[in-house]
């Protein structure tokens, strides 16, 4: 499908129950400690954290020529489609690292900002995987959801519940850093939940 999907389900040209097969890297984000900021800021003060959050995660993956799908509570569902998959290094994934990096140091400068304010800092993590998935509209006549579904999609979100407890902020899985065409560095073999065999993960060198 491309770029600009989300346009063709706005002009009608995407209907329920339609669905396009695509090749993309996948981004999942989730905002670190999100409970506890909820419970200890005012609303006000809460909801001004969410949006710098998403100013620097979304507003990375869309200056780099990703497609931000949706937000699910704290969390950025995000893809960088593939043209070719059999190149060996993929500009998607080029793409998908330059976001990750900008996002962490535009979280940085948000950081710099809210410790001179006495504000909680605020952390995420984010997975890149690279899969198939179907693009398409689903859900009930009076209520459409226009997002992306398969295996890959659930293998991203299972990698970025992994980025806390290995006290990583960017993790990738075995299948992108294949891709990358960069030096990335391993963090071992790891177990996702709902997935027979151990997957290798990465991260940005330091």
């Amino acid at each position: 499908m491309g770029k600009n999907a989300g346009q063709r389900v706005l002009d009608g040209l995407i209907k329920r129950g339609d669905g396009e097969e695509m090749q993309a890297v996948i981004w999942m984000s989730d905002l670190r400690g999100s409970t506890q900021l909820a419970e200890t800021l005012s609303r006000t003060d809460y909801l001004e954290a969410l949006n710098y959050y998403f100013d620097s995660v979304a507003g990375a993956v869309i200056e780099h020529g990703g497609e931000v799908l949706k937000f699910i509570g704290d969390a950025v569902l995000a893809i960088f489609p593939i043209d070719d998959i059999s190149l060996d290094k993929l500009p998607a994934c080029e793409k998908a690292i330059q976001a990750a990096a900008n996002a962490q140091h535009r979280m940085e400068l948000v950081n710099h900002e809210r410790e001179r304010e006495g504000l909680p800092l605020l952390g995420f993590g984010t997975a890149l995987h690279i899969g198939a998935l179907t693009y398409g509209n689903i859900g009930t006549p009076r209520r459409l959801d226009f997002t992306v579904i398969g295996s890959a999609v659930n293998e991203a979100s299972r990698i970025e519940g992994l980025c806390k407890p290995l006290g990583q902020t960017i993790l990738v899985s075995n299948a992108f850093a294949a891709k990358a065409g960069v030096e990335l560095t391993s963090v071992g073999k790891h177990t996702l939940r709902g997935v027979s065999e151990e997957q290798e993960l990465f991260t940005l060198p330091a």
